[in-house]
This record gives structure tokens, C-alpha cells and sequence, in this order.
């Protein structure tokens, strides 16, 4: 009984440990050493092959409301809210792939069970109605793909960080704009906050806030070696970076 209760006890130990290190999400997937387009099927492949925590994609709403996976606003020169999907299917990205839609993406990346899909929606250069709209389409998206457990949402805009969490109370939902206080962020009920890395530097004391609070922090683009320790050392929860490589070597030291 005795033994039983010790291994028990190393076994929380050990779990315990590895959960507080600073977990790597791979911005846009795993492309920069990898020759794989950004947001593409190949980078997010790239990416669960390395094993990372988390792959970042970004989402916008075509004029024809489907739901695709592309940084921005543009897909090669094509403006994507302003175009069907069809017509954005006139272009490729340099490896050949298609734009993905928000469905093909998520199956791809329903394959495995170890990194998870960290959703960005992005705003609409249209109107904040776009926005809210494609909030309610990427729940309802998830959900028909079953893949909640999965996927984790970030956005820029409060009012979509609000409705994404509104739709769906279990869904984790972390602001990106930087300009929200802990408290601010813990009165929305939301899960925690994704900020660029000179939001934290101009607000030192704000990990340990919003840590208190029993929320989540991460941080982007964190590309150098010097911004990795700091925030490692600061025991951040996630480091978004386009250098996961680095990242994974350095934890690992």
C-alpha cells in the first residue's frame, strides 16, 4: 500500500513538472525551416511531426461565407472577403495546395491527438458584423467537426472573443489585442491571453497577474533565442514562435 501511494505520488510529481514547462505553438505552423507555405496543410503537418503543443492558423470569411485558412487578407493577390471561393481557387501556393477551407484543416489536423489547432479569427476589414459572423460559423464549424477538444481560439477583436465564448462556454478563448488588463480579461470569462511580447515587457508584473487569476498566457512572435529565455524564465505557459526548432532545443537543454 505504501509503495502503491509513493508511485502515486512521483506520478503527480512527475506530471506536475512537465505541465508547468512553457509549451511551444509553431506561428502558422512549421514553415520557416521547413520550405512549407505558411498556414498551409504541409506546415501544419510540419508541425505535428515535430510534436509542438499547439499550431497557430489564422481564419477569414470569404464573400460567399466559407471559412479559410490564410494569413492575409489577400491569397496571392486575391482579396479573399471580397471573393467567392471559387474564384480564390484560382491561385495555389507554391507547393501546389489549394487555400484550405476550415473543415479540410481541421481534418488534417484531427489525425493526431498531440498538437493542438490554435485557431486565430481574424477581422473583417468589411464590418464588425463579418466579424461576429464568422465567429459563429467557426463554432459551428468545430462542432461538425467534432473537434472541440482540439482546437483553441485566439482573435484581436474583444467583441469576437466574447461571442466565440458566448456560443460555446467550454471553448478556451484568449485575446490577442494586448490592451486588456488581467482583471479586465477575468471579468469576460475568458480563458487567458495570447499578447505580443512587448505588451509583457511594458507590463512586467502581468504573467504573475494573469497566472494568479488562473489564466493562460502566451506569447508572439517570439523568434530569438535572448526573448525565449526571458519568457521561459518568467514560466509563461506558451511561446508562439515561427523558430519551433530553436524553442524545442532550448527547453531541452
Amino acid at each position: 500500500m505504501r509503495n502503491t501511494v509513493l508511485i502515486t505520488l512521483m506520478t503527480l510529481l512527475i506530471h506536475t513538472g512537465l505541465s508547468a514547462q512553457t509549451a511551444i505553438i509553431a506561428h502558422r505552423g512549421a514553415w520557416k525551416n521547413t520550405n512549407a507555405p505558411q498556414n498551409s496543410l504541409a506546415s501544419l503537418k510540419a508541425a505535428i511531426d515535430q510534436k509542438v503543443w499547439g499550431s497557430e492558423f489564422d481564419v477569414h470569411l470569404t464573400k460567399d461565407d466559407v471559412l479559410v485558412v490564410n494569413h492575409d487578407h489577400d491569397f496571392y493577390g486575391i482579396e479573399i472577403e471580397e471573393s467567392t471561393y471559387q474564384e480564390l481557387l484560382a491561385k495555389v501556393h507554391p507547393n501546389g495546395e489549394k487555400i484550405p477551407t476550415v473543415e479540410e484543416y481541421l481534418k488534417a489536423g484531427m489525425d493526431q491527438k498531440v498538437t493542438k489547432l490554435i485557431y486565430e479569427l481574424k477581422t473583417s476589414r468589411v464590418s464588425k458584423e463579418r466579424t461576429l459572423k464568422a465567429a459563429e460559423l467557426s463554432i459551428a464549424a468545430v462542432k461538425k467537426m467534432k473537434a472541440e477538444k482540439m482546437v483553441e481560439y485566439i482573435a484581436f477583436d474583444w467583441d469576437a472573443c466574447l461571442k466565440l465564448k458566448s456560443l460555446n462556454k467550454k471553448a478556451l478563448v484568449h485575446y490577442l489585442n494586448g490592451d486588456k488588463t488581467p482583471a479586465e480579461v477575468k471579468a469576460a470569462k475568458l480563458s487567458g491571453v495570447d499578447y505580443h511580447f512587448n505588451v509583457f515587457k511594458k507590463n512586467p508584473t502581468w504573467i504573475k497577474e494573469f497566472k494568479a487569476l488562473k489564466l493562460k498566457t502566451n506569447v508572439w512572435t517570439v523568434n530569438s533565442e535572448e526573448d525565449m529565455n526571458l519568457f521561459i524564465k518568467e514560466k509563461i505557459d506558451y511561446i508562439t514562435t515561427d523558430q519551433p526548432e530553436l524553442l524545442k532545443s532550448i527547453l531541452n537543454k
